[in-house]
């Protein structure tokens, strides 16, 4: 499974790098106009919020958060992926390991995408 960070530089640019094979290369630059990022990030949000109906919230310990452990891993999951391919993920994807804001690890947990975004149309 493939791995993307995005990093903006100077120019409104995306900087794409490939993280899979535990060291980052750039693989391209792109622009991704702001516009389209903000439609994306409301529906991403939206689709989020499904996911995390009916989770409890993040019980590590001191966590203040009261969204479900995971819940800012798949959204940034799930906006990188639609800014880099211009779709929605298919099929299920493994999140990969996170850390929270007390260096402890957050396991890798699969998101089945197919049933997450039912028929929901991607913007165009």
């Amino acid at each position: 499974m493939d791995f993307y960070t995005f990093f903006y530089d100077s120019a409104d640019h995306w900087i794409i790098f490939d993280r899979s094979g535990g060291e980052l290369q750039a693989i391209k630059t792109e622009e991704i106009p702001m516009q389209k990022q903000k439609r994306y990030e409301t529906l991403v949000e939206q689709i989020v919020e499904r996911w995390a109906e009916g989770k409890p919230a993040n019980q590590m310990p001191g966590s203040t958060s009261t969204k479900p452990c995971g819940y800012y891993r798949l959204t940034n999951y799930l906006l990188e992926y639609m800014l880099l391919h211009n779709a929605f993920p298919a099929g299920v994807h493994a999140m990969p390991e996170g850390r929270d804001r007390f260096n402890q690890v957050e396991p890798s947990f699969p998101v089945d995408f197919d049933s997450l975004i039912g028929d929901a149309e991607f913007p165009g």
